[in-house]
């Protein structure tokens, strides 16, 4: 065994080792999907009196409160509005709804002012609530002692930014807040002011919601200022300095929270509710997934016998890590985020699979070098493309976690998980296995066992055939179009079923006189012709369903299927919903989606040319249409579960479109007078057996999801399923015959590029 073999076996040793422990000592994150969690419902009040508030000022405090939950750290939460002016938050997991509650509710107003002298007033201030901004005012600083405060300087608006610190050398927390651009002048002139002043006028007051939660004296030197951020210090542990960071960079809520002093009818109300999947849709889904993953494995297996089997192997290691990346991280496991990492299983072998058909090629072109040889060359030429699919997909995760939120924000944590699981798996760990596994004397006497010793009967038997497929680009375009047009079509001629993510719905919550689960509560909705409704326990035994848009009609057809059932005593409530995915929401997922695309263009231009990052941008575009207008035909919902599919087929089609861009550029570049055309016919032969293999990997495991994986997950796997045949089909009837009309007018230049290989054996290398 090699130096650099015995090295990469030791770090595999000590990062499975890691991520065995992290796995086994933290417990993870549960969904409310799967776990359930805590429900609170408030009640927004007008600043008027006796006025209701509009729906949109409420909205705004849904969006606030959005952000004041994802401070708090409990990931896949919803918020959504309810009725005309409440709110109802959905938080999994959430061990002290009471604190929660507490934090969201406050209305946050922020404001910095000036402490004054007392001995300098020539009238008593007005009190704090009842001083108008541009007033001196009196309150209590944070140790209780009388405070007169000047004018407000800068209120919460003109703050960037707020987070939870210890400084150093110190024992108690902090918060560090950064400022605009306009507050950072105002807190400058303030702390300026201050700092040349004696007494208390040396001091500033930074007051939420009209108490004063700390009044420092500014200590730097006179004539000097504060600008850019400063640090709010008082008694604070760890908790107190997170909230008040959460509510600060939250931003104040425009319209106030009723409270339990404003009468019980309106009072916050806090309650435990039950998961909104079932056990038997957990099993079923779970079953599914070692069912697919079985039949991937196997078929790997066939197809490449020992080096299969290997990275067969490599793929436990690759739910160990993705598992301990999660756990470690803080995410949370839901239903289509397994579904995800499940399929990711499927993916993480197409690294495994390009590197084996690299491999086959140099055994074949050079015997007498040896498989470990072929195997090392194998793993280095197809580095390059197996990089580009995964940094596409990380830009992708990254900008759908910076700039989304709720749901979608955390797709984007799942997918960046699985995504660097995959390539560790992959690149590392299999290689380890399989590279040490072809070193032995055995293995290189009999070479057959390997299943690296051809180059595979379909790949023999297109090059015998020798298909013209790109040289007829304009049949396929049109072709395409076709398809494209009366697939899309259906959203204009059926309409799209959006969820209730999108469009709000009904939530009722019945009292039965005889106690029912949840599984059975969710089969008596079914056959009273709401499958796709979600029924959850909720306190003291009551049944919550929550639908789409329904009539009256509609919901009496539910209550008397669970009248029939089990008997309801009461309607505990019937409030209308509004769309979880809300306005900003929506419009972050949707600048995360653009803003992705360009910036995959942006790398794609960098890493090829800007003509191959338009091909697979179009064809990303295209293949999303499909399975958009395709669901539209088949009524099925378009919700936030097909939100997760869709962002997964764009990593599956530009993953597979670089392959064959990649070989392509290679092919390029080693030819002298060959034509781009007749390259690009080439190279989508040579990475056919790469896209069968990986292809019909991935579909065992989505097919095993549809047929097993239960109501739950069945629309999920449907739409990756169209999603992924698409894909496969338009990276190389779509994709790469636009590249050929591309190349003619912006030709991609032909140069002859040497790639040094490190060859382990000799130290030497290998052009």
């Amino acid at each position: 065994m090699s130096r650099g073999i015995f090295l990469r076996l030791l770090f595999v040793i000590a990062l499975l080792a890691a991520c065995g422990a992290a796995a086994w000592k933290i417990e993870p994150n549960l969904g409310i999907d799967l776990e359930g969690g805590s429900q609170i419902t408030v009640t927004v009040l007008s600043d008027e009196e006796g006025e209701t508030p509009s729906a949109d000022q409420v909205d705004q405090v849904v969006e606030v409160l959005r952000q004041r939950v994802d401070g708090l750290g409990v990931s896949e939460a919803t918020v959504v509005r309810s009725g005309s002016n409440r709110i109802i938050a959905e938080l999994p997991g959430l061990q002290d709804p009471d604190q929660a509650l507490q934090v969201i509710g406050q209305t946050a107003q922020l404001e910095v002012r000036p402490v004054l002298d007392p001995t300098t007033l020539t009238e008593a201030p007005v009190d704090i609530a009842e001083a108008a901004d541009d007033q001196p005012a009196s309150t209590v600083d944070e140790d209780g002692a009388p405070l007169a405060v000047g004018p407000v300087a800068l209120k919460g608006d003109e703050i960037t930014g707020a987070q939870a610190v210890q400084p150093q050398d110190a024992v108690g927390w902090a918060v560090t807040v950064d400022f605009s651009d306009s507050g950072s002048d105002a807190f400058g002139d303030l702390s300026r002011e201050a700092a040349c002043a004696t007494g208390d006028a040396s001091r500033i007051a930074i007051l939420l919601d009209d108490k004063a939660i700390s009044s420092p004296q500014v200590t730097v030197q006179c004539g000097a200022s504060i600008t850019g951020s400063t640090q709010i210090t008082g008694d604070f542990t760890q908790q107190t300095a997170d909230d008040l960071a959460v509510l600060i960079e939250g931003g104040s809520l425009p319209l106030r929270i009723a409270s339990e002093a404003d009468g019980a009818d309106i009072a916050p109300d806090v309650r435990t509710i039950g998961p909104t999947l079932g056990a038997a849709a957990i099993k079923a889904s779970a079953e599914a997934g070692i069912i697919g993953v079985a039949l991937t494995g196997i078929f790997i297996i066939i197809v490449y016998r020992l080096v299969g089997f290997l990275a067969t192997a490599a793929l436990t290691s690759y739910a160990l890590i993705s598992y301990a990346l999660l756990v470690f991280l803080g995410a949370t496991l839901t239903l289509p985020g397994l579904a995800g990492f499940v399929l990711a299983i499927g993916m993480a072998i197409d690294a495994n699979v390009l590197v084996f058909e690299r491999a086959r090629e140099e055994y074949a072109a050079n015997k007498a070098g040896g498989m470990r040889r072929a195997l090392q060359i194998g793993f280095n030429k197809a580095f390059t493309a197996i990089l580009d699919t995964n940094v596409t997909t990380l830009i992708a995760a990254a900008l759908l976690y910076f700039l989304a939120s709720g749901p979608v924000r955390g797709f984007g944590v799942t997918l960046a998980i699985g995504v660097i699981a995959s390539m560790v798996s992959a690149l590392i760990i299999a290689r380890v296995l399989t590279e040490v596994a072809v070193s032995s004397r055995f293995v290189a006497r009999r070479p057959r066992i390997t299943g690296l010793d051809n180059i595979g009967r379909v790949r023999v038997w297109l090059e015998k055939k020798n298909f013209q497929i790109i040289p007829k680009r304009k049949v396929l375009l049109i072709a395409a179009s076709i398809f494209f047009v009366a697939m899309v079509a259906g959203i204009g001629v059926k309409g799209l079923n959006l969820g209730l993510e999108f469009t709000g719905g009904r939530n009722v919550v019945y009292a039965t006189t005889e106690p029912i689960s949840a599984d059975d509560a969710r089969q008596v909705v079914a056959d009273a012709g709401f499958p796709e409704a979600t029924v959850q326990t909720a306190d003291e035994g009551d049944i919550s369903v929550r639908t789409g848009r329904i009539t009256d009609e509609e919901e009496q057809q539910i209550r008397d299927a669970l009248d029939a059932e089990v008997g309801v005593s009461d309607v505990v409530a019937d409030d209308s919903l509004g769309a979880a995915l809300g306005g900003e929401l929506q419009r972050n997922a949707l600048i995360a989606f653009l803003v992705g695309l360009a910036l995959q263009m942006a790398y794609l231009a960098f890493r090829f040319k800007w003509t191959f990052g338009a091909a697979a941008v179009a064809v990303m575009f295209h293949d999303v249409l499909i399975v958009i207008g395709a669901f539209a035909w088949l009524g099925k919902p378009v919700d936030g579960v097909f939100l997760a599919a869709a962002l997964t087929i764009i990593g599956l089609s530009v993953n597979d479109t670089i392959v064959v861009f990649d070989r392509i550029r290679e092919k390029w570049w080693a030819s002298t007078d060959e034509k781009f055309i007749d390259i690009a016919n080439k190279a989508t032969l040579d990475t056919m057996p790469r896209t069968v293999n990986t292809g019909l990997g991935s579909l065992f495991i989505l097919g095993a999801l549809a047929l097993v994986g239960g109501d739950s997950l069945q629309d999920f796997s449907i739409a990756l399923l169209i999603g992924l045949s698409v894909a496969l089909l338009s990276s190389v009837f779509v994709a790469t015959p636009i590249l050929t009309y591309l190349q003619e007018k912006a030709p991609f230049k032909r140069e002859k590029r040497e790639k040094v290989v490190r060859d382990e054996t000799d130290s030497g290398a290998v052009v």
